[in-house]
């Protein structure tokens, strides 16, 4: 059973930095792709990063590439999104979610079909 749950959302000032947690069940980074998503009020759930389960390879989209670190601790079953340089525009609830490792299809399609979802964690950014 694929179990993820979120931690570590908080109000921050802008500039500031904040590290998310996504604390899977046991033996779900073995064997499923982790991805990063946020949903900001009024807008589409967006697509911020993903980890793949064979070899922690990554991905980030654009927007985010230079400010967001995903990185994985397997002893702990956990996923992290390292955020630095946070704008208001940062301003969402973020999701951690699990799909079945997609192997060396992972750089052509690194943020879709994630059916497992955990329940969120919300981020201000805000002075």
């Amino acid at each position: 059973q694929v179990q993820l749950v979120e931690s570590g959302g908080e109000l921050v000032q802008p500039g500031g930095s904040l590290r998310l947690s996504c604390v899977a069940s046991r033996h779900v980074l073995d064997y499923y792709d982790i991805g990063w998503f946020r949903q900001a009020p009024g807008k589409e759930r967006e697509g911020l990063s993903s980890i793949r389960s064979d070899d922690g390879g990554t991905f980030y989209v654009d927007s985010v590439k230079s400010r967001f670190t995903i990185s994985r601790d397997k002893s702990k079953n956990t996923v992290y999104l390292q955020m630095n340089s946070l704008k208001p525009e940062d301003t969402a609830v973020y999701f951690c979610a699990a799909r079945p490792n997609y192997h060396n299809d992972f750089g052509r399609a690194p943020l879709i079909d994630f059916g497992f979802w955990g329940q969120g964690t919300q981020v201000t950014v805000s002075s």
